[in-house]
């Protein structure tokens, strides 16, 4: 590890996007459709499976491990609820999207590219291509640019650069642009709470707890969720193999820490200090606050159709809004003073 001159790594949890796929689906005139590819479509090509590899090496040199063979859980589709966004059963995060669709920067973006939607019907055959579903045609065109298939004429630079802005602006449309927060609480938030948990737990020293590294494979909306949970999303469709690292450092002191960084690529990473504990107060602030509001338990229950709109609901939120920072603080506090005495 290239902190581990002068302190100890207690835990690392990873979440990082698959790497390079087929596409999804083609669209009608495609000429290129599922038997163009070998493995059919949605799934991961030999040159994905490359890009896993290097990333395997790159993340191997971290925690200083030596290789051992990696247990891979994996739970129904039905019951998934940390790795697979945006949830679709959740009655107030379809109203937030309801309120996204009404705002002016949606509705600007929307009659603004009025005209590029209708060239893409057109050209593609498809019914249905808005602001919220023109990522499928990118997708699409961009699977295969990637694997140097010969796109169609009317695909031009200024094409794929148009549908490249809408791709990227379709998940800031899910995770932020409007009430970032609240979404955050009942996505990603749902994900940085289990991360802190865990994180938490390794905090304390038990000989009995062995687990150092969890790696989570999922989708570029997953990274997005995470990263707009945690107020660091770029806006930008995270790249294939991408990763995310969160690490929990102990120092020579007993002073315990946490990193958290987004690696774009194997030929770097770049590390972001999100908090520490007791010290380098604006910090712990920020990932005292990042934590408070996006892992809201009682949010996370509404979303199964509690009213959110009655002021006694409202109040109670606001109050535990306010609390939260200081019980967390406090927490903190309680751990490194339990190290300081060790």
């Amino acid at each position: 590890s290239v902190l581990s001159g002068y302190m100890s790594l207690l835990s690392s949890p990873q979440l990082f996007r698959h790497g390079d796929r087929s596409p999804v689906k083609a669209y009608p005139t495609d000429p290129y459709k599922e038997d163009a590819w070998p493995q059919g479509f949605g799934q991961l090509t030999q040159e994905g499976m490359r890009q896993h590899y290097e990333l395997g090496q790159f993340l191997r040199t971290r925690p200083g491990l030596k290789w051992q063979p990696i247990p891979v859980h994996t739970v129904p589709q039905s019951e998934e609820r940390l790795l697979s966004f945006p949830l679709g059963d959740c009655p107030r995060y379809k109203q937030l999207m309801n309120e996204t669709e009404h705002t002016a920067e949606f509705l600007n973006i929307t009659t603004a590219y009025q005209d590029f939607m209708e060239l893409l019907k057109s050209k593609t055959a498809l019914k249905n291509v808005s602001v919220k579903t023109v990522w499928s045609v990118f997708d699409t065109l961009f699977c295969e640019s990637c694997h140097n298939m010969s796109a169609p004429d009317w695909v031009t630079a200024d094409v794929m650069d148009r549908l490249t802005f809408l791709n990227d602006f379709g998940l800031q449309f899910l995770f932020g642009v409007h009430q970032q927060q609240q979404k955050s609480r009942l996505q990603g938030g749902l994900l940085l709470g289990e991360i802190v948990k865990n994180l938490t737990k390794m905090a304390v020293p038990d000989p009995n707890q062995q687990l150092k590294l969890m790696m989570l494979s999922a989708h570029d909306t997953t990274v997005a969720a995470l990263q707009a949970s945690l107020n660091v999303f770029n806006g930008k469709q995270p790249p294939y193999a991408s990763c995310h690292i969160i690490e929990l450092y102990r120092e020579e002191n007993g002073l315990v820490f946490y990193i958290g960084g987004n690696m774009v690529s194997t030929a770097g990473l770049l590390l972001v200090a999100l908090a520490s504990v007791c010290g380098r107060v604006a910090a712990e602030r920020q990932l005292v606050y990042a934590t408070v509001v996006s892992v809201d338990k009682v949010l996370i229950r509404r979303c199964g159709g509690w009213s959110l709109t009655t002021d006694r609901c409202r109040i109670a939120f606001e109050i535990c809004e306010i609390l939260l920072p200081f019980a967390l603080m406090i927490t903190l506090c309680v751990i490194y003073a339990t190290f300081r005495l060790l």
